[in-house]
């Protein structure tokens, strides 16, 4: 499928619509890969000071490379989705031992960097050098679908194949780069998900969406996410100097290399009851050593759903639990940790401290 007036439309909006980003304005390879992961599955306002603390913090692919990944992970508390951290380091150290510091832009070296996929490694390439191959994501996918009217289900592989040919065909091959950006941005700004300004698109006359009245139905994704309820119960051990214990989290999981409390994990919730016999058993406190439990805080991840309750608990010294170390508040809150745990530290501290300082006064 190709339409001559595809491109040359959308290029003639970006120019006129585009936002003003500061990853738009360069060719450094290595600052739009952090632009690209940083931005994958976030908003671009959420990602934006990310963005500027990681060039600010790591100006050169050898200064992340060379940080101890705990800092890193620190720096990127709050953004979720910590793979793309740790995917993120050890990307920057393959491209210090492989290209001694210079991140490529030939876009199957980039494929084969750990983290990098087609959609990455074709922005990369196409932003930085111009390479004339298309990018695909969410946006183009719904750009595309609609204006040539096309149901095949991007969640399929037969769409990722269909729409990528749909891309490439009407690529300019002299404008790679601010074709791919006016694709995404058209999508982000004017051809949106619900409610798209049809009525002042200039792609109108010629979308097939637009003309059978179906903006509504296309994209076609017909997969389902399958949302996993989990049930925790973190475990605040307090110190008589006012210390907490925390420790690292191992092995494979979503935070991965973070920092939280002893956890205890069930499948569905705990009565009173049950909740402090199962503390009792675990740990071999004794209740009257619990000081206080949260509410119950719940954090919405794309296939979680994690509900989550804290329960304070007074020990003067270290349970014999593996891993588990005491830390002051200020070491607490220098430590890389799932955004969950650092607001509740927090808040929950902060608001102690000023009780205990109203009643000193």
């Amino acid at each position: 499928m190709k339409n001559t007036h595809f491109s040359t439309l959308l290029i003639d909006w970006y120019k006129s619509h585009h936002r003003d980003l500061p990853w738009r304005n360069t060719q450094n390879p290595y600052f739009i890969w952090l632009s690209e992961v940083i931005l994958q599955q976030t908003r671009v306002k959420q990602g934006l000071p990310y963005y500027q603390k990681f060039v600010t913090t790591y100006p050169t692919v050898k200064d992340l490379a060379e940080a101890p990944l705990d800092e890193v992970l620190r720096l990127w508390q709050g953004l979720g989705y910590y793979s793309r951290a740790r995917n993120l380091h050890t990307t920057a150290k393959d491209v210090l031992a492989q290209y001694n510091g210079n991140f490529p832009t030939n876009y199957e070296q980039l494929l084969a960097l750990k983290g990098i996929g087609k959609y990455t490694a074709a922005a990369i390439a196409s932003f930085a050098a111009n390479a004339p191959i298309a990018v695909l994501d969410g946006n183009v996918y719904r750009v595309l679908a609609r204006f040539f009217g096309n149901d095949t289900d991007i969640a399929s592989p037969a769409g990722e194949k269909v729409f990528r040919e749909i891309a490439q065909t009407n690529l300019p091959p002299q404008e790679a780069a601010i074709y791919n950006q006016a694709l995404m941005e058209f999508g982000a700004l004017q051809c949106t998900p619900q409610n798209p300004d049809c009525l002042f698109c200039p792609l109108q006359k010629d979308c097939a969406a637009y003309n059978t009245g179906k903006q509504n139905e296309l994209p076609v994704k017909n997969k389902k996410i399958k949302i996993k309820q989990r049930y925790f119960y973190y475990l605040i051990f307090q110190s008589e100097e006012g210390k907490i214990a925390l420790k690292k989290r191992n092995g494979k999981g979503i935070w991965e290399g973070l920092y939280d409390f002893f956890l205890i994990e069930n499948e569905a919730s705990y009565t009173e009851i049950a909740l402090y016999d199962t503390l009792q058993e675990a740990t071999g406190i004794e209740l009257q050593q619990i000081i206080a439990k949260s509410n119950t805080f719940s954090h919405q991840l794309t296939h979680q759903r994690i509900e989550i309750i804290f329960v304070h608990i007074r020990s003067s010294e270290l349970p014999n639990f593996k891993d588990l170390q005491w830390y002051s508040l200020e070491e607490a809150h220098l430590l890389p940790k799932p955004i969950i745990i650092a607001n509740y530290i927090d808040q929950y501290f902060r608001k102690k401290q000023k009780n205990n300082k109203k009643t000193t006064e």
